[in-house]
C-alpha cells in the first residue's frame, strides 16, 4: 500500500484523519484547522505515499488537507467559499487549477534520444543511452492534475473561510510558536547526534545525509524534506513569537523576549543562511515599524517575486555582485548558488520551447543530452520548477495566488475609510511575503502556505467590505448634513424661533 517507509509509516499516514477529527472535537474550529494543516507537516512521514489508480497519492500533503477539508465541513455544514471575490482573483484561480490539465494535452509525444540526424536520415545510436526515451503525458493524466490541483488548495480555500479575522490569524502566530517549543528539543537532539529521527522512526532517511553536514556538524531534517525547510520552519517561529513580544503587556514582555531569543538560537543552529539573512531583516522590521509600513513591504515584495523571472532575463538583477557578497560571507554557498543559476538558464532555455503550458511531469522539464539521454541539471526553487512543469501561465498563476492577498491588504488598507489592520494580520503577510522570497532559492511552498495566503486573502476581502461600508455611512452622513442645511436654516428672536424656508431655486 505504501512506497517508501515501514509500517509505523503507514500507519501514521492511515491515523492521521482520526487524529484530526479528535482535534475538531476537542478544540475551537480555528485552532483545529490550524493544527490540522500544520501538525501534519510537522509530523508525517516524508515521501511515504499511499498510491490508489486515477487520483493523486495520500501523503503528509495530501493527507491533512482532506482531512481538515472534512472536519470543516462536518462543524460548518457547508461547503467553503470557493472563488475569490475579485475578477482577477477569480481568473487567476481558474488559471492555476486548469493550465496543469492543458499541459497534459499539449505533451502528449515521448521524448526521444539517442537520435542523430544526417539530411533526412536518422540513424538510432543506442550504445551509449542512459535511457531511450521519457514517455509522453496521458489524457489519464490531465483528470489527475485537475484533482491534484483541487487537493492542494484546500487550506487557502478552508483558512479563507474559517481564518479571515485578526483574532484568527493571531490563532496562526500563537501556534507557530506553540509548534517551536515543540521541534526544539528533536532539533537540537539532531544537531548534537546528527538526523537520525526520521530513520529509527519511519525505516528511512528523506535525503542525502551529506546534505545533513554543515560547518563541521549536522543541521535537523526531524520530519521535514531537507534541513533549509526546518530552518524556514524555525524563521516563522521567530517572526510569530517577535509579533506576540509586540503585542503582549507589558508585564509579560520579559519572559516573550526571552522566548524571541530561543527562537532565533533555534534559527542559528540551522546553519542555513537564507533564513538567517530573512531573520535579520524581517524581525527589526516587524517589532519598530507600524503595520501599514509591514503591509506596503510585503505588497512590494510579492511585485518583485513575480517579475524575477523577468528581471533576471533583462539582467537587471545583479547576479555576479550577489554571488561575490556571498562569496565574501560563505564561500561553499556562493558556489552552490552559482550551480543554480547556471541550472536555471538551461531551464528557461528548454522552457523556451513550450512557454505558455510548459513540458509536464516526468522529468520532462529539464534539459537531456539528446545523444545519452543524461542530465546533470539540478532545481531547487518553486519558481523554476513551477515554469518548467507548467510554463509562464502556471508560474503567474501559482504566484498571482500567493501575492494577491498582499496586494489586496495593500490596496484595502490605504484608502481613506479603512479600518486600522492590527499587527496579527501584518506579521501573518510579512511571513507570507518571506516565503514568496524563498520560493526563488527553495521549494518551500508547503500546505502551511496556502493556509496563511487563504487567510490574508479572506481578511483582505473582508477589510475591503468594511472600507466600503464606513464609505458609504459617510457619504450618507454628509448628505444628511447637507439636506437639514437645505431644508431648514432656524433662528431664535428673542422667545420665538422663526423657521426659514429656502429660495426657490432655477437651474438658469
Amino acid at each position: 500500500m505504501i512506497n517508501i517507509g515501514n509500517s509505523i509509516a503507514l500507519l501514521a499516514l492511515l491515523t492521521w484523519p482520526l487524529v484530526v477529527f479528535i482535534l475538531f472535537r476537542v478544540l475551537t474550529l480555528e485552532r483545529a484547522l490550524i493544527w490540522s494543516i500544520l501538525g501534519g507537516y510537522m509530523l508525517l512521514p516524508q515521501l511515504s505515499e499511499i498510491n490508489l489508480p486515477g487520483i493523486p497519492g495520500f501523503n503528509k500533503e495530501t493527507i491533512p488537507n482532506l482531512a481538515a477539508f472534512a472536519g470543516c465541513m462536518f462543524v460548518l455544514g457547508r461547503f467553503p467559499a470557493i472563488l475569490p471575490q475579485s475578477l482577477a482573483g477569480k481568473l487567476i484561480l481558474a488559471v492555476f487549477i486548469i493550465s496543469p490539465s492543458v499541459t497534459v494535452l499539449t505533451n502528449l509525444e515521448p521524448m526521444q534520444f539517442g537520435i542523430e540526424y544526417f539530411g533526412s536520415f536518422q540513424v538510432f545510436d543506442p550504445s551509449n543511452l542512459e535511457r531511450a526515451q521519457l514517455p509522453g503525458l496521458r489524457i489519464y493524466d490531465a483528470a489527475s492534475s485537475l484533482t491534484n490541483q483541487l487537493f492542494v488548495m484546500l487550506p487557502f480555500f478552508l483558512a479563507r473561510s474559517v481564518l479571515n479575522t485578526a483574532e484568527a490569524l493571531r490563532e496562526v502566530l500563537v501556534a507557530l510558536v506553540i509548534a517551536g517549543l515543540i521541534y526544539a528539543l528533536p532539533m537540537l537532539f539532531e544537531v548534537r547526534f546528527s538526523p537520525q529521527l526520521h530513520t529509527w522512526l519511519y525505516g528511512f532517511f528523506q535525503h542525502d545525509f551529506i546534505q545533513a553536514i554543515r560547518s563541521g556538524g549536522f543541521r535537523p531534517f526531524v520530519f521535514m524534506p531537507h534541513g533549509i525547510w526546518v530552518a524556514f520552519f524555525a524563521f516563522m517561529c521567530v517572526m510569530a513569537a517577535a509579533a506576540l513580544l509586540r503585542m503582549s503587556e507589558p508585564a509579560g514582555r520579559g519572559r516573550m523576549m526571552l522566548l524571541v531569543l530561543f527562537m532565533a538560537g533555534l534559527v542559528l543552529i540551522c546553519k542555513t543562511l537564507g533564513p538567517i539573512l530573512m531573520m535579520l531583516v524581517f524581525v527589526p522590521v516587524l517589532l519598530l515599524l507600524r503595520p501599514r509600513v509591514h503591509l506596503t513591504m510585503a505588497a512590494l515584495i510579492a511585485v518583485l517575486v513575480l517579475a524575477y523571472p523577468l528581471l533576471r532575463g533583462s539582467g537587471i538583477i545583479p547576479v555576479q555582485t550577489l554571488l561575490t557578497q556571498v562569496a565574501a560571507i560563505e564561500p561553499e554557498r556562493a558556489a552552490s548558488l552559482a550551480y543554480r543559476f547556471a541550472n536555471e538558464d538551461m531551464i528557461l532555455n528548454h522552457v523556451a520551447q513550450k512557454m505558455l503550458f510548459g513540458w509536464g511531469g516526468w522529468g520532462r522539464f529539464m534539459p537531456y543530452d539528446p545523444l545519452t539521454g543524461t542530465s546533470d541539471v539540478v532545481v531547487d526553487g518553486t519558481w523554476i520548477i513551477a515554469i518548467g512543469h507548467f510554463g509562464w501561465l502556471g508560474y503567474l498563476a501559482l504566484f498571482g495566488l500567493l501575492a494577491l492577498p498582499l496586494l489586496s491588504l495593500w490596496w484595502h488598507a490605504r484608502k481613506p475609510f479603512a479600518p486600522v489592520v492590527p499587527l496579527s494580520v501584518s506579521a501573518v503577510a510579512l511571513i507570507l511575503a518571506a516565503n514568496m522570497v524563498d520560493l526563488l532559492p527553495n521549494d518551500t511552498l508547503i500546505p502551511f502556505t496556502w493556509l496563511m495566503a487563504g487567510a490574508l486573502l479572506g481578511y483582505a476581502e473582508a477589510l475591503g467590505r468594511a472600507t466600503s461600508a464606513a464609505r458609504m455611512q459617510a457619504l450618507q452622513a454628509r448628505r444628511g448634513q447637507r439636506t437639514t442645511r437645505a431644508g431648514t436654516d432656524t433662528t431664535t428672536d428673542g422667545q420665538q424661533e422663526v423657521t426659514k424656508q429656502p429660495a426657490r431655486r432655477t437651474i438658469l
